[in-house]
């Protein structure tokens, strides 16, 4: 991995920092979003899930750059992060006007679907403090040129916040690279965060612009596509056909188009039902392709989030100078553990994901 080459530990103040936006996620459990007279709260976002999980199961020193508005609300957030372990020292404070006119916390109702009943996600976010970030809210010179970070991840959730956040990523990206962080991005494709301000073309137009600053790329098949523009051959509409050699073209004329990605990396997923789905991954790196090994009939118990601890295993594996096999087989063995519990975030220990790795059973561990 000689493209792969990070700064030192002892350079820098953290090993990960995340830009994105964090939302409370109200989760149902076994009932609907429509019909509950209950909800269990849990924190959760594409980037910051990336962090915590960096943070709580690989023991990496982790910070968020967000902006969260000053209320009893925005507090209990801050709560969760605490527990999370990751650094709110780059978090923006934004005053609360009375009733959320201005500033607001956004809220994620999330439903994890059964049988063939798919999983339903809802979000309440417009006018979210994080979705006000501007270019210059953040000292980046600082963070990047004195504190120091290793690496930068952030991704295309926070991308379709706003006019505002495209130029936001940009401006972070710019000043990390001139001070050797790497960065990531995780194209996260969402339909709904699109449909009102341009859709998919709208999409695609800042993502290819972010792009030509991304070091490492992630995304699925819907992400590659719809946000980049790269078709799938053989894939039909229900994203069922994961033949590894059809994303391995895409891959391939995704770095013919952008060569300054020095990784590409997609996870693959085939929902049979919503607690079944095949799960594999597929890394892309110093010219050779890496496959993860293929979990089919993969149990579900909460399939959000699993694309998020696939990054956060990818990047461990990276980071730390594994081989490229090693690098996805992490991913791919913490994103499936992550689906194996509630909530947006892993609760998995690297022990646990390295036992997946090597093969071990759901046998009882006493």
């Amino acid at each position: 991995m000689n493209d792969l080459k990070l700064k030192q530990q002892s350079e820098c103040k953290y090993d990960i920092l995340s830009l994105g936006e964090i939302m409370l996620r109200l989760d149902p459990g076994s009932e609907r979003i429509h019909t509950t007279r209950m909800f269990r709260v849990w924190e959760g976002g594409g980037e910051y899930n990336v962090a915590r999980g960096m943070k709580r199961c690989f023991g990496k020193r982790a910070a968020v750059a967000t902006a969260i508005a000053d209320n009893p609300i925005g507090r209990l957030l801050e709560d969760f992060i605490f527990q999370g372990g990751v650094s709110t020292e780059y978090i923006r404070w934004i005053p609360f006007d009375g009733i959320g006119r201005k500033s607001r916390v956004g809220l994620n109702f999330t439903e994890r679907g059964f049988g063939v009943r798919a999983a339903v996600g809802c979000s309440d976010r417009a006018n979210s403090a994080a979705s006000q970030i501007k270019k210059g809210d953040f000292d980046w010179e600082k963070i990047f040129g004195q504190d120091g970070v290793r690496w930068l991840h952030t991704g295309g959730i926070f991308a379709a916040l706003s006019a505002t956040t495209p130029d936001a990523i940009i401006e972070a990206v710019t000043i990390a690279k001139k001070y050797g962080t790497m960065v990531s991005y995780d194209l996260n494709y969402r339909a709904s965060l699109w449909k009102d301000i341009g859709g998919q073309d709208k999409a695609r137009q800042v993502n290819r612009e972010i792009a030509k600053y991304v070091d490492v790329m992630i995304g699925n098949e819907e992400d590659f596509t719809a946000a980049l523009g790269f078709e799938v051959e053989g894939l039909d509409e229900h994203c069922s056909n994961l033949d590894p050699s059809n994303f391995k073209k895409m891959i391939q004329k995704a770095v013919a188009q952008f060569p300054n990605f020095k990784a590409v990396a997609t996870t693959l997923r085939n929902a049979k039902t919503a607690g079944r789905n095949d799960w594999g991954s597929i890394l892309y790196i110093d010219g050779k392709f890496h496959e993860a090994v293929l979990r089919p009939d993969l149990e579900i118990y909460d399939r959000v989030g699993g694309g998020d601890s696939f990054a956060s295993g990818l990047i461990y594996g990276l980071m730390e100078g594994k081989s490229p096999e090693q690098a996805v087989n992490y991913g791919a063995a913490h994103g499936a553990l992550a689906m194996t519990t509630p909530g947006d975030t892993s609760t998995a220990s690297l022990k646990e994901v390295e036992a997946v790795m090597k093969g071990a059973t759901a046998r009882i561990a006493r």
